[in-house]
């Protein structure tokens, strides 16, 4: 193990306010369990309200003494440059943590999500200088100069999930940062570790203090402490859609600007002219990756009759293929679950698939007894009302089933609460196209698998969130319009 995470880890963690670390009034820690194991490895805060209004305090102070907001574009975004650099000359420190923390394998922190997250901030260095307004030739009788400006929306909550805490935390720092806003980070309380040392790395990197905030503690009491401040002008919470409801309801107090990027159950749709090595593969990694824990997962497979049994049989020869184990195994391509909690929730939905009447064509068990692992399953002839097809497992479960028609696979990609992503696989890109102009969802790929890149946006249908992230749109969540007339008369 990378010594930094060790020394990092052997500490028991205040919060970030401020520009340093803050001991939390409750004087309270929750444990920092290492999923592979199911071990204590380090204790976080848990914070109270009290130093979430000390971390509001330290984000509206930085924000309106304008040092931030009001610095020229090109020095912000060599500030943020700077972040990804510290990012990178650190990235084994992080790995470690990251898989210690989440249990995703070394090889995929060190590849993925390090990478990625420097990648991000990259990207939005890169918009800091390019924000501006538009001029308008209005048609009010008289002469005037009108246009228009772009400014911060002011403090930021952002609430973050725990199955990419890193990533997750610089698709919403980013765009943030360079719209000139200040920050308070809650990362969920299993993940925590990484975002913490987030905050120090922000201090070298130049940042104000004030302008990034950490936050610990539980979802129930500072995310939603978080969505009903009436000193936040913002939150962009990525999680479930039950809690994203609620935390809509609790910004309502202060009409506080809201984006949500929710759940998702992906319709993954084979055709039968497709290109069945590919989209075995592909469709197996877009379940099994990270062990299922991605709300893009593309979890209902639908495949033509005619390839049905070929497609079902050649995805659960991958996943008994699949090697499953620590996360510091360097050979594991899936680790352990987050939580226990977690474990249990997937195992309880795969044995209501089985009771339902699907059939468990591969894995369907816990693996060991001692970590979160659950092996990768491939439940069958699964039907649209089944529990396991409507309601996201969040797990490595995919439910799959047949059809004969495209308007027949099209209703049933459809018969969704949600509308997050989907899949097609086909030769014939005339009508993957077509499909994908009637599939109700925010992303589709087309023999890719989920496929995600900092410059395209991300978001959902229906119950699967609203607005979109990443890209220019990403930026916009983070900046408000305010016109100007001036009479030339």
């Amino acid at each position: 193990m990378s010594q930094a995470a060790k020394t990092f880890l052997d500490k028991k963690h205040g919060i970030w306010v401020n520009g340093c670390w803050v001991n939390s009034s409750s004087g309270d820690f929750i444990d920092v369990i290492d999923p592979s194991t199911g071990d204590v490895i380090s204790a976080i805060s848990n914070a109270s309200a009290e130093d979430l209004d000390s971390c509001v305090a330290s984000a509206r102070a930085a924000f309106e003494n304008s040092a931030w907001r009001d610095m020229k574009p090109a020095v912000r975004a060599s500030i943020i440059n700077k972040f990804a650099e510290l990012i990178e000359q650190n990235a084994e420190e992080l790995a470690y943590l990251e898989t210690l923390d989440g249990g995703k394998p070394i090889s995929l922190s060190k590849s993925v999500d390090i990478p990625a997250t420097a990648g991000a901030f990259r990207y939005y260095a890169g918009w800091a200088d390019k924000i501006h307004g538009t001029t308008h030739n209005i048609s009010m009788p008289g002469e005037y100069h009108t246009y228009t400006l772009l400014e911060p929306v002011g403090v930021v909550g952002l609430v973050i999930p725990w199955n990419f805490p890193l990533v997750m935390a610089a698709m919403k720092l980013g765009p943030a940062l360079a719209a000139g806003c200040t920050c308070i980070l809650k990362p969920a309380e299993d993940t925590s570790i990484t975002a913490l040392r987030l905050g120090e790395l922000a201090k070298i990197a130049g940042f104000p203090d004030g302008v990034l905030n950490v936050i610990t503690g539980y979802g129930q009491s500072i995310g939603a402490g978080i969505a009903s401040h009436p000193g936040i002008d913002k939150v962009a919470f990525t999680g479930s859609t039950q809690t994203g409801k609620i935390i809509a309801s609790a910004a309502t107090g202060n009409l506080k600007k809201v984006t949500l990027e929710l759940g998702g159950k992906a319709p993954n749709i084979i055709l039968p002219d497709a290109n069945l090595e590919k989209a075995i593969a592909g469709s197996a990694m877009g379940i099994f990756f990270n062990s299922g824990q991605v709300c893009t997962a593309a979890s209902r497979l639908y495949v033509h009759d005619d390839v049905y049994d070929q497609v079902v049989e050649g995805i659960a020869e991958f996943s008994r293929n699949i090697k499953v184990g620590p996360g510091l195994d360097p050979e594991a391509l899936l680790g352990p679950l987050i939580s226990a909690k977690q474990q249990a929730r997937v195992l309880n939905y795969i044995e209501k698939g089985r009771e339902e009447g699907g059939e468990i064509v591969a894995g369907g068990n816990r693996i060991g007894d001692k970590g979160f692992f659950v092996s990768p399953t491939v439940i069958g002839n699964t039907t649209n009302d089944m529990t396991v097809v409507r309601e996201e497992i969040f797990g490595p479960v995919l439910v799959a089933q047949r059809f004969s028609e495209i308007d027949e696979v099209v209703t049933m990609a459809n018969d969704s609460d949600y509308g997050l992503s989907a899949v097609i696989w086909t030769n014939m890109l005339g009508e993957a196209h077509k499909l994908a102009r009637r599939i109700r969802a925010g992303n589709i790929s087309i023999n890719a698998g989920s496929s995600a890149d900092w410059d395209l946006p991300i978001g959902g249908f229906k119950q699967s969130g609203w607005g979109r992230e990443n890209g220019l749109e990403g930026l916009m969540n983070y900046l408000d319009t305010k016109a100007v007339v001036t009479s030339l008369d």
